[in-house]
């Protein structure tokens, strides 16, 4: 028997098995085959699977089925496309990976035998297709002491220079994420202003370009609308540090806010909606807040940064730093913006600028909870001079904790206390799409062993001499110092559409190994409150499916660009595993197709099937073209992620050059100082 027939007894084996499909396709024909576009929907899949496992399969490509719709057709070329690229993949591993080839001979050998182990079958698929998750839940325990071990640093060096006066020197960023109102929605209904009010409509009939996880719908009354709750909660945190004595009452902190959009007109209409409700709803008296959208980053560049590097730098060649630097866009454009508008900040605004630090908005600092649990606020987490050490890690690499990450906890769970993990292990196996795909697993012992780890000094590290460093990170609570942003020059790519936040770190993860490795020192007991669920739970609905499909081109865009950088892909997982290193794998293409085919399944066969036909004609449009674009073998990401380089790099050479000659008082340099200063001031709201 050869590889390929092995592969395609297990997938004709599994679509024959209720339980580990999670459900009985034939029951589910039988249902769903009355109503035509969910048959259609189920066709598709059992089509795909049919293909994989051998057989004839009755879907094809939009040319065997011209009459049918277009959207249909985008299902049937994403599955057809699918099968060739799955079979492919498969077979090559099979042939180069000796390990995999005896794993797929065992779980050949369990599934097509009389009677199997479901939970013995599970796990052999995911050491094939997910082995991040290729552990046993019973023994946790050692899993994370062996995790924590890993990401021990012995510091040599503390910062000599820390933070002390957060509220001065530091500059809390977020972002905004705007979308229309929801479908049949009467603007009049929605509180809005009448020139806002006037282009809604023609606005909610334009193509949506970007998702997002729940972005704030126009109209959205304030108790909802995470952009007030979350500026808010930062006045209030605040409030609690002017108690403190961490905070002078007579300065006020500063917050940077970009704004992303999910329709291109909503442009017009972004800073008028914000300026409106934070006016009518949000009394900030201790935040002075600064709004950019895409129209004022490209005044900066216009304005400031291109003329600096035309008379300083001698060049011209500045396409790529005008597509890097801004707003719009995926998530990854934002992301480095908020981090890299910092060094601008310190340069041309204000000097005393030493970090920034990252929140969400629909997350707060719980700071009663915090200090009476860890005898800190969250100014006085930030002020450690463990931000900015140098230490030592377990591969006696030398590593510059630049960066700092805090925790979340759940708003239903803090009444459990501070350490209670926003995400736990799953108590009973899970089948279906979680044979390929079960990240609950490698991320709860991520949370556990990275994110609720204390400084007891009681066989691990203590804090002082000692502590961990992150890779796993939340988009929200977590910052870095201006001086390591400057030397590393980190960034996110504008094509991650999601997890941006644990793709930061990437660029640079073994630049500069005489200095150190550029990480995040993990500040035990610094938590903010994800309150997400308990106030915005419309507009995570509204998003689901956007999501999830978003979190399935996560892994085509995570494993295409380990491989763009400059490191071997297994020097990089070997840093990156559990969590975020799940996203980067070695079967993409399977996991993908296999995921997508198996969450339709399970969406048909659920208590909205709707569901289930919205989730395959989106996910097939999204994901189609990426999986052409990358299954034609050439990687496009590398020279992408080169050419982002080099706009970052000009970017910072000509923040370089415009301090320079502000320290020599040129002419040139004051103009566009008052240039810059200006332009920010337009963006104070």
């Amino acid at each position: 028997m050869n590889n390929n027939t092995l592969f395609q007894d297990i997938i004709s084996a599994l679509a024959r098995d209720k339980t580990l499909m999670g459900m009985d396709l034939d029951a589910a024909r039988e249902k769903l085959s009355p109503h035509k576009d969910l048959k259609r929907g189920l066709d598709c899949v059992v089509s795909f699977l049919d293909g994989l496992g051998g057989h004839t399969h009755a879907g094809g490509g939009s040319d065997a089925k011209p009459s049918r719709p277009a959207e249909w057709s985008v299902v049937e070329d994403f599955f057809t496309t699918g099968i060739s690229l799955v079979l492919q993949e498969v077979r090559c591993r099979l042939d180069e990976d000796h390990d995999f080839a005896h794993t797929m001979a065992q779980l050949h050998t369990e599934i097509t035998s009389g009677e199997y182990v479901a939970d013995r079958a599970a796990r052999l698929f995911r050491r094939l297709f997910f082995p991040e998750a290729d552990f046993d839940p019973g023994d946790k325990d050692s899993e994370i002491s062996r995790l924590r071990k890993k990401r021990e640093v012995t510091i040599t060096r503390e910062n000599k220079h820390p933070v002390t006066n957060p509220a001065s020197e530091i500059i809390f960023t977020s972002n905004a994420l705007l979308t229309v109102p929801a479908a049949g929605t009467d603007p009049d209904s929605l509180g809005l202003s009448e020139s806002i009010k006037a282009v809604v409509p023609q606005i909610m009939e334009e193509q949506q370009r970007y998702w997002y996880d729940h972005p704030v719908q126009l109209g959205t009354p304030p108790e909802h609308n995470e952009v007030i709750y979350g500026l808010k909660g930062l006045e209030e945190g605040l409030a609690f540090e002017e108690k403190a004595g961490m905070k002078d009452p007579a300065t006020p902190a500063t917050c940077l806010l970009s704004v992303s959009v999910t329709h291109e007109g909503l442009h017009r209409v972004a800073r008028h909606y914000l300026q409106d409700e934070l006016q009518k709803h949000a009394n900030l008296k201790r935040l002075t807040v600064y709004v950019f959208t895409e129209d004022d980053t490209r005044r900066i560049l216009d304005e400031v940064l291109l003329p600096a590097c035309r008379e300083m730098l001698g060049t011209d060649d500045t396409e790529m730093l005008i597509e890097v630097f801004g707003v719009d866009g995926k998530y990854g454009r934002h992301y480095s913006f908020l981090k890299a508008i910092t060094a601008f900040w310190q340069v041309l605004v204000e000097p005393q600028t030493r970090g920034t630090f990252k929140i969400d908005l629909d997350q707060v600092f719980p700071q009663e909870q915090m200090v009476a649990e860890t005898n800190r606020s969250a100014f006085q987490h930030l002020a450690t001079p463990l931000w900015g050490a140098d230490g030592i890690d377990t591969n006696g690499n030398r590593v510059h904790l630049g960066l700092i990450a805090g925790a979340l906890v759940n708003e239903k769970d803090i009444g459990n206390g501070l350490f209670t993990p926003d995400v736990s292990f799953p108590s009973v196996d899970s089948y279906g799409e979680s044979l390929f795909f079960y990240s609950p697993l490698p991320q709860a012992l991520s949370t556990e062993a990275e994110m609720m780890t204390r400084y007891t000094g009681q066989g691990g590290p203590d804090g002082e001499s000692s502590c961990i460093q992150r890779i796993h990170v939340t988009g929200g609570t977590n910052g870095i110092l201006v001086d390591s942003l400057r030397k590393y020059r980190p960034f996110t790519p504008g094509f991650i559409a999601r997890a941006e936040d644990q793709a930061y770190i990437l660029s640079t993860l073994f630049n500069d190994e005489d200095e150190g490795f550029l990480r995040y020192l993990h500040r035990d007991g610094f938590f903010m409150r994800h309150d997400k669920e308990a106030f915005a739970g419309e507009a995570i609905k509204a998003a689901k499916i956007g999501k999830m499909i978003g979190d399935y081109e996560r892994i085509l865009l995570f494993t295409h660009y380990c491989r763009a950088l400059p490191w071997s892909v297994e020097k990089v997982k070997d840093v990156i595993d559990p969590f975020t290193g799940s996203f980067v794998s070695r079967m993409p293409f399977t996991v993908i197709c296999m995921r997508l085919a198996l969450k339709a399944l399970a969406l048909l066969d659920s208590k909205n099937p709707g569901e289930g036909v919205v989730f395959l004609q989106q996910g097939a449009a999204r994901l189609l073209p990426l999986l052409r674009e990358f299954g034609s073998g050439a990687n496009p990401l590398k020279e992408h992620v080169a050419r982002e380089r080099q706009g970052w790099d000009l970017y910072y050479d000509v923040l370089d050059a415009i301090e320079n000659e502000l320290y020599e008082k040129d002419d040139l340099a004051l103009a566009l100082k008052k240039k810059a200063l200006s332009i920010i001031e337009d963006c104070r709201v």
